[in-house]
């Protein structure tokens, strides 16, 4: 019924042109429904760049292949997708924002405080959008409703997973884990972020849902559970302020994602993702930073 939604809308309109930006498992994943639903939904592909060209030899034709990010403009893209890394953000995100709209995969890139204000300027300047994906993010328009109202006191979300499935770095790459179930992290999704930047996204996306608490206030747990071969598990607990008898509004959600061994993404997000990518499509170009 969703997907009727999406087709009859896209009648009305002239085809997007999308671009994406990253080649791996959701990125292989989101260039094949571009190709195979995009010409029904009103899309079109229009190129995919990958940081090692290589990867994409044998399935993405030549003529999309973008050998040159610098060079997106040439493909005059309505939206560009990332899910490459959060250095793209960082390094190349105000750029593709002169072009067309962002639609960001790796909202950990906006926990750099520089990053989210140079990409807050372009998109005023240039007039163009930034849409952060939810990804493994369960009620985020719960979140966003409560935080709006003021009802919203606390926000910890934890993701637990089988340690293959984390890419670390600096300091948190040397914590060992010790027995079946590690705390690697546990303190504000800011001073996480930089140190696990592919696994700290969904942190992030929370973050930016309850803008009153950020990045600083959002507190981020992060687990190694050596039982969780092949799933994430994430947590969501939020808290409002004491009412009238002195208890608390609360939630607590707990999502299991099933996932490849090993991977980094599981397999709910990337469906989730194509519905992200099929919202922001049907949304104004409005400057700003907006989750879809």
């Amino acid at each position: 019924m969703q997907t009727t939604r999406f087709k009859g809308m896209a009648l009305d309109r002239v085809p997007r042109r999308v671009g994406v930006v990253g080649y791996g498992r959701l990125g292989q994943s989101l260039v094949s429904h571009l190709l195979t639903q995009g010409p029904e939904l009103g899309l079109e592909l229009v190129f995919v760049w990958n940081r090692d060209p290589g990867r994409m030899a044998g399935s993405v034709p030549p003529s999309l292949q973008l050998q040159n990010l610098a060079a997106l403009g040439e493909r005059h893209p309505d939206l560009v997708v990332e899910v490459a890394h959060p250095k793209i953000i960082q390094e190349s995100g105000a750029q593709i924002l002169r072009h067309a709209n962002l639609l960001v995969g790796s909202p950990s890139a906006l926990a750099d405080q520089a990053t989210e204000q140079q990409l807050l300027e372009a998109s005023h300047r240039w007039n163009h959008a930034v849409f952060v994906a939810r990804g493994a993010l369960w009620g985020t328009e719960d979140i966003t409703r409560l935080d709006t109202a003021g009802g919203l006191q606390s926000l910890r979300v934890t993701m637990a997973t089988h340690p293959d499935g984390f890419r670390l770095e600096g300091p948190l790459a040397a914590v060992p884990s010790t027995g079946r179930r590690t705390v690697l992290y546990e303190g504000p999704v800011r001073g996480l972020c930089p140190f696990a930047p592919r696994n700290s996204n969904t942190m992030a996306a929370a973050a930016l849902a309850a803008p009153s608490l950020g990045f600083d206030r959002v507190v981020g747990v992060l687990v190694a559970d050596l039982s969780l071969t092949d799933m994430h598990v994430v947590e969501v607990e939020l808290s409002g302020p004491p009412g009238p008898t002195g208890r608390r509004f609360a939630v607590h959600t707990h999502r299991e994602n099933p996932a490849e061994p090993g991977a980094v993404t599981g397999s709910a997000t990337v469906t989730t993702f194509w519905r992200s990518l099929l919202g922001c499509c049907q949304l104004p170009s409005r400057p700003g930073i907006h989750l879809c």
